[in-house]
């Protein structure tokens, strides 16, 4: 077996079969243990990486605009409030009206145990491991939404496909284009803020899920 064909099948088995076996057959219950697993080995194959070093991490730390960063979020704002409301009416901004701790809560976490190792697996470990087999451009920009939304496969809703599909086609442009991991966790962390802040959380709570068979 030559090394793109491993890569290619190493690829598919992390990217494509794990998150459809955890979607297909795991209960809800166990959804986030095994993604805890999955990161694990996620996180081992980034360290076994050829030339990769986690120092290279920090690279273009400064590499993004606060005026970008600032229309993204005014974007998401928007867009987020606009869906919950044509969606979910009654779970908007159900967080700030409900559960403001809570809320706090995950602004204070999220970015670092949710945010910081998705954009590690999806980011980092994608276009570093793989990039021997990854198409050219936007392509890989396109399959990186595609397989990040796959991931997300597990809740069984459109609305979280879609929005994740977005969210990686904007994080891996950044990342790529800026050159800089800081700034695709801050673009996450602050999406995913704001998704539960208005109460698009309830589409990403393992609780809700309920697979269609």
């Amino acid at each position: 077996m030559t090394i793109k064909q491993r890569l290619r099948l190493e690829f598919a088995l992390f990217y494509l079969v794990s998150p459809a076996l955890i979607a297909l057959f795991l209960p809800p219950t166990q959804m986030f243990p095994a993604l805890f697993a999955f990161t694990g080995l996620g996180l081992l194959l980034l360290a076994l990486t050829p030339r990769f070093h986690w120092s290279r991490l920090l690279d273009g730390a400064r590499s993004w605009q606060l005026r970008e960063f600032l229309a993204f979020t005014f974007f998401c704002l928007t867009s987020f409030t606009a869906l919950i409301y044509l969606l979910r009416p009654e779970s908007a901004f159900l967080l700030v009206r409900e559960r403001p701790e809570l809320l706090g809560m995950i602004w204070l976490f999220y970015p670092l145990v949710s945010a910081l190792p998705q954009e590690l697996l999806f980011r980092v470990l994608f276009f570093r491991r793989y990039r021997a087999i990854l198409p050219r451009g936007a392509q890989a920009n396109l399959l990186n939404a595609a397989v990040f939304s796959l991931a997300h496969l597990m809740y069984w809703s459109w609305v979280v496909a879609l929005i994740t599909f977005a969210g990686s086609f904007v994080f891996s442009h950044a990342y790529r284009v800026r050159g800089s991991f800081f700034y695709t966790v801050l673009l996450h962390a602050i999406a995913g803020n704001l998704l539960f802040t208005v109460g698009m959380g309830a589409y990403f709570y393992s609780g809700n899920v309920v697979r269609p068979f």
